[in-house]
């Protein structure tokens, strides 16, 4: 059996879910494990059987003690079956959302200062963080300070968030917002509407848009291996 065990709920659950369909057939069990010390429980219990193989999406920030200590300890686990189980190359599942290549044109947000941050954010991201000496902007500084507990991931998300705030397409909840994946609805006032799709597109073709972008690809690549 070949498993993938996220750290993610909700949305982020969802997105390997569809990732299991669209790339992969149903190829993988995808479960959830709660949060990272859920995911670095369960792979302290595991024994996997021959055979069987498992994924991990672990979100990695290394501006994060509490994130880097339970990584540390996770690739020491794993190395023990490392044929058997993988930690794929994550920094979060809203990473890969901000990441993508389309994402200000499909949901239409006119949100300039977030698009501008978006923009210096995703530039300056090097060994899975930010690296804050590279930013001279001071709006996207000043933004970065205001942080009570700061760090890469909360950085990302609330970006991510504020981009993708409409319900359609919104990223926050118990699943992807319908846009992501759902057939192109028809409005008749696209100025009450938020979204940047003037043509219909079908929901397939429009999370395999997501999927097959840039970092995803670069984050399944291994999965591919799996499949072989």
């Amino acid at each position: 059996m070949k498993y993938i065990w996220t750290e993610d709920t909700g949305a982020g659950l969802h997105f390997w879910e569809l990732a299991n369909q669209h790339l992969f057939h149903g190829s993988f069990i995808v479960e959830s494990k709660g949060s990272n010390q859920g995911l670095l429980d369960a792979v302290r219990q595991l024994v996997p059987k021959e055979g069987d193989r498992y994924y991990l999406a672990f979100d990695i920030v290394y501006d994060n003690m509490d994130v880097v200590n339970k990584y540390l300890e996770l690739r020491e686990l794993v190395a023990v079956y490392a044929k058997q189980i993988v930690i794929l190359d994550i920094i979060c599942f809203e990473h890969i959302i901000l990441s993508f290549s389309k994402l200000i044109e499909w949901t239409g947000t006119g949100k300039k200062d977030k698009i501008a941050m978006r923009e210096v954010v995703l530039s300056t991201i090097e060994d899975h963080k930010i690296d804050i000496d590279r930013i001279v902007d001071r709006k996207t500084r000043e933004y970065l300070v205001g942080f009570k507990r700061y760090s890469t991931e909360r950085v990302i998300k609330a970006i991510t968030y504020e981009l993708t705030e409409n319900d359609k397409w919104n990223v926050k909840g118990k699943r992807m917002g319908d846009c992501w994946y759902q057939d192109c609805c028809v409005s008749k006032n696209m100025k009450k509407t938020k979204c940047g799709l003037h043509e219909r597109m079908s929901g397939e073709n429009k999370i395999m848009k997501l999927l097959k972008d840039k970092e995803s690809q670069r984050i399944e690549a291994i999965l591919y291996k799996g499949e072989r």
